[in-house]
C-alpha cells in the first residue's frame, strides 16, 4: 500500500517536468556559425555585417519577432533559413567575402536553433 501512496505523490511531479526536445549547445552552435554574423551574439541585429544589407539586420529581440517565434515555433526559423529573403543572405554573404558552406538542416536543428534563440531572448528581458 505505501508502494502506491508514494507512486501517487511522485506522480504530480512527474507530470509538472517538461521534457523538451530541442539540443541547446546545437541550437548554439548553428546560430554561432550561421546567424550571428548579421544578428551578432545577442540577437539584436548588431554583428559585423548588420549593416551590410539593405535592408540592415533585423532585431530579432524585438516585442513583434518574439510574438511571431512565440506563436509560430520552428516556423519563422525555417522559413528564413529555407528561403533567406530571395537573395538578400546569400548576397549579402557573398559580397562580404563571406564563404558560407551548405548545410543539411534537419527538423531537430530548426528545434534545436529556435530554442536557443527563445532562451536569449527571455534572458535578455
Amino acid at each position: 500500500m505505501k508502494k502506491t501512496i508514494v507512486a501517487l505523490f511522485a506522480l504530480p511531479t512527474l507530470l509538472q517536468t517538461t521534457p523538451t526536445f530541442a539540443d541547446i549547445a546545437n541550437g548554439k552552435n548553428l546560430y554561432t556559425q550561421r546567424c550571428a554574423m548579421c544578428h551578432g551574439v545577442d540577437l539584436k541585429g548588431s554583428g559585423p555585417l548588420a549593416t551590410k544589407s539593405t535592408p540592415p539586420t533585423p532585431d530579432l529581440t524585438t516585442s513583434a519577432f518574439k510574438k511571431r517565434l512565440n506563436d509560430y515555433p520552428g516556423v519563422i526559423v525555417s522559413s528564413v533559413i529555407l528561403r533567406p529573403n530571395g537573395d538578400l543572405i546569400p548576397k549579402t554573404l557573398r559580397e562580404n567575402g563571406v564563404k558560407l558552406a551548405p548545410y543539411a538542416w534537419r527538423v531537430q536543428d530548426f528545434r534545436d536553433l529556435h530554442q536557443y534563440m527563445t532562451g536569449v531572448i527571455l534572458k535578455g528581458r
